[in-house]
């Protein structure tokens, strides 16, 4: 069982993380940086560590992860994913507790396309009557 690692990927919008569980004391590392230096906001934190809330492994496995495209709330939602997909390499029982806090469901909201005629998705040109 010497140096297991679980692997999951994960995504949202145009954001797609590998994560990577190691048995650990919970150290969570993006990008070859701690969670506390690559995101700045305490919500994205907690977004994070959501999945290993619920399944009371916090201080277990270390995550180790590589993410890239999209913003950092994108990112945020997309590591979420991964380690709650990788948790599910650990231990299958884990499957029902992540599956009802929706961390197991890809978010499928995508940025709409472009039309033409249009200045955005949706924005029409200004409206003026002369």
């Amino acid at each position: 069982m010497a140096n297991t690692k679980y692997y999951g990927t994960g995504r949202r919008k145009s954001s797609v993380a590998r994560v990577y569980l190691v048995p650990g004391t919970g150290k969570i590392t993006i990008n070859k940086r701690d969670i506390d230096e690559y995101f700045g906001l305490e919500t994205l934190k907690v977004i994070v560590r959501q999945p290993l809330v619920a399944t009371e492994t916090a201080d277990k496995f270390d995550v180790l992860v590589n993410v890239k495209g999209g913003g950092y709330t994108g990112q945020a939602g997309a590591v979420r994913h991964g380690i709650a997909r990788a948790l599910l390499q650990v231990d299958a029982d884990y499957r029902p507790v992540l599956k009802s806090n929706g961390y197991l469901t890809r978010d499928p909201r995508m940025k709409e396309r472009k039309k033409y005629g249009l200045k955005a998705a949706r924005r029409a040109p200004q409206f003026s009557k002369r």
